[in-house]
């Protein structure tokens, strides 16, 4: 079971790496993406709990 880990997370690294070098624009559009989509659900959950409070 750890080695099916370790190597499911060496074949994520290297094809983060590979879209890096590749085109460097769209891996700086998905990482900004991801940053908006973990805004976007740390504020829902925020708005849920002060409703809850209300």
């Amino acid at each position: 079971m750890v080695e099916t880990k370790k190597i499911a997370l060496y074949i994520v690294v290297v094809f983060v790496l590979y879209t890096i070098i590749n085109s460097p624009d769209k891996a700086a559009e998905l990482v900004k993406l991801g940053f908006e989509g973990i805004s976007d659900a740390a504020k829902s959950v925020g708005e849920f709990m002060a409703e809850l409070v209300d």
